[in-house]
């Protein structure tokens, strides 16, 4: 409703309502705001590790690649025996309405090498189990990555939201309210006095 709204008591009613509505959303947006800062902050903190585990994990693999190509000859034929992981599987939850990802990846208990002994070395097996290693710390990275990136977006978008309720809509009903009020009351006080009028002319 604009602030030059007719001053009747049924605008001022609907007016009285569109301003508590507006209220309401302010509250609402400004607690999911803060849920998803709450739960962005957790997720930060969680990539801090990761970026140092798999840095020393990449460190570590390419060393022992390299001590395995030294060690056997280049390995492009034992690497051709390792199928795609298919395994890993996508899933999302839910945040405040907004959606994050949740990679789903069993870890087994035990590296199996997926290739033959003829023709490898302890060196081969190293370097395989630790790129495993790199690989699982990818997977964990590539979900709180773009879990951070997914609720800072919301977070921003909510922001807004909030905002233009706080200095935008709440105050022009606000302001709405007042004008139509004072008015009211002004129709009322010159109703009040017009009737002391008559009154007193009826009596003379």
């Amino acid at each position: 409703m604009a602030a030059q709204a007719v001053a009747t008591k049924g605008n001022l009613i609907k007016a009285r309502k569109s301003l508590a509505l507006a209220q309401n959303g302010f509250e609402l947006m400004d607690r999911k705001r803060n849920i998803l800062i709450r739960e962005m902050m957790s997720q930060v903190e969680k990539v801090k590790v990761l970026r140092e585990q798999i840095t020393s994990a990449y460190q570590t693999g390419y060393y022992l690649l390299q001590q395995a190509n030294m060690s056997s000859g280049m390995i492009t034929a034992i690497t051709e025996q390792i199928k795609v992981d298919d395994s890993i599987k996508l899933t999302y939850r839910s945040v405040m309405g907004v959606e994050v990802p949740n990679i789903i990846y069993h870890q087994p208990d035990s590296v199996e090498v997926p290739y033959g002994l003829e023709g490898t070395s302890s060196r081969i097996d190293e370097a395989y189990i630790q790129f495993q290693k790199v690989k699982q710390i990818t997977l964990v990275l590539a979900e709180v990555d773009n879990s951070i990136y997914r609720l800072a977006n919301a977070i921003s978008k909510t922001q807004k939201r909030a905002n233009a309720l706080k200095n935008v809509v709440i105050p022009r009903y606000q302001s709405s309210i007042k004008e139509m009020t004072e008015s009211l009351e002004e129709k009322e006080r010159e109703e009040f006095s017009r009737m002391k009028v008559i009154k007193a002319q009826k009596e003379n």
